[in-house]
């Protein structure tokens, strides 16, 4: 029987080191801890795994330390649209929804549409909202999601861009996404996404989270991913699920085939980027090409958590 695993991330846009404090640093591995505490505790009493990413999602969409749920970023508009997709290996089945502005916990539906296996898989803007309303999921005022960094971090992003300085805004400033994946003892792979975006992105923008194939995938018979960065280069490179086929049709390890797409297909394409991955077998991989990517994994040999490279 396989060693159950949860690997999680909170985004390649971690806070520059030069200006984290040891107190922020340590807010952030909380948070993380957390998060892997709510996925283990599925995965260690014998529960599926897209239980335990589900469970683990939750707790980062609710902490304002993270692109996801409460502390989404802000379109340029000043509202927040939440992008969210899950996958079960096992079966294939996957949910998501785009552009939605009232779900409070956007992984959990998108993990009940999964499940019913029916039409439909996909729903956008406020047509996700009104199926997560009419199925009774905890819905909230679109100001829920904002936090003052947040909104310091528009203004500056509008700041940069009236000055033409945009391109030099840190990933902290821009991106960021919360994600899992997991191995649990039956064998079976998950893989969840969620984000509140980038921030000043145009209204209506979707990226690759919600994207199954882009920034989410998983299959049992190779692998499970959740992306994290510029969504519309993943979405280029059907980036997920380009890994999963390196491994099921080139022979490729987990780490061969992530390494080719974020140190290799990437490169050039001023794309930060980093993903978390684990396949049949439980090996696991974290891959970023930033300075920092908020991570860390859980199994029977403990927890696991760190930012920087």
């Amino acid at each position: 029987m396989p060693t159950p695993r949860l690997v999680i991330h909170g985004g390649c846009g971690a806070i520059p080191k030069a200006d984290m404090t040891a107190a922020r640093a340590e807010s952030f591995r909380s948070s993380l801890r957390a998060s892997l505490a709510a996925g283990w505790a599925v995965l260690a009493k014998g529960g599926a795994a897209m239980d335990a990413v589900t469970a683990a999602i939750v707790v980062m969409e609710d902490d304002p330390n993270f692109n996801a749920g409460h502390g989404s970023a802000f379109n340029e508009d000043g509202a927040h649209e939440l992008d969210a997709s899950i996958m079960d290996g096992a079966t294939l089945l996957a949910g998501s929804i785009a552009a939605a502005r009232c779900i409070r916990n956007p992984i959990t539906v998108v993990a009940e549409l999964a499940k019913r296996n029916a039409d439909p898989l996909m729903l956008a803007g406020p047509g996700a909202d009104d199926w997560a309303r009419a199925n009774g999921f905890a819905m909230v005022d679109n100001s829920y999601f904002s936090t003052q960094w947040r909104r310091d971090a528009l203004e500056q992003i509008r700041a940069r861009d009236k000055a033409g300085t945009l391109a030099a805004a840190p990933e902290s400033e821009k991106h960021g996404t919360v994600g899992a994946v997991a191995l649990d003892a039956a064998g079976h792979l998950a893989a969840g996404t969620s984000t509140g975006g980038y921030t000043g992105k145009r209204v209506g923008r979707v990226g690759d989270s919600p994207i199954i194939g882009a920034g989410t995938w998983a299959d049992d018979r190779t692998c499970a991913i959740s992306a994290t960065g510029k969504g519309e280069f993943f979405i280029r490179k059907v980036l997920a699920h380009e890994i999963h086929a390196r491994i099921r049709w080139a022979g490729r390890t987990l780490a061969q085939a992530c390494e080719e797409m974020i140190h290799g297909e990437l490169d050039g394409w001023a794309a930060g980027a980093g993903l978390v991955a684990i396949d049949r077998d439980g090996h696991f991989v974290l891959p970023f090409n930033t300075e920092g990517m908020y991570r860390g994994h859980a199994g029977a040999d403990g927890l696991v958590v760190d930012i920087y490279r």
